[in-house]
């Protein structure tokens, strides 16, 4: 069992810059494909960005390509997201997820341990 907390998130001017973690729990966290997603109020949760068991590989929502980078750190058990040229769009609820797969997906149904949330806000 994978349990997964995120952290980072709070209120920042647009333009500014945010950097997310989440931190899992479970023995075989470098096994796990890893992705954040986003939801905004009344909206559905979205896909954000996705790093496969090792890292080498990233996928990213066109909506954030360039802005955000998403990474690992298996000896921490840790995800990051950072988060650049950050815009009021991208205030949302953001989850960290882990699937018992090796490579990622973008959809929301792959992922099977999902954390809390943490709040981003972006002001204008």
């Amino acid at each position: 069992q994978v349990q997964l907390v995120e952290s980072g998130g709070g209120l920042v001017q647009a333009g500014g810059s945010l950097r997310l973690s989440c931190v899992g729990s479970g023995r075989t966290f470098s096994s796990y494909a890893m992705g954040w997603f986003r939801q905004a109020p009344g909206k559905e949760r979205e896909f954000t960005a996705a790093i496969i068991w090792s890292g080498i590989t990233t996928s990213y929502a066109d909506s954030v390509k360039g802005r955000f980078t998403i990474s690992r750190d298996n000896a921490k058990n840790t995800m990051y997201l950072q988060m650049n040229s950050l815009k009021p769009e991208d205030t949302a609820v953001y989850y960290c997820a882990a699937a018992n797969q090796r490579y990622s997906d973008s959809n929301t149904g792959f992922y099977k341990y999902w954390g809390q949330g943490t709040q981003v806000t972006v002001s204008s």
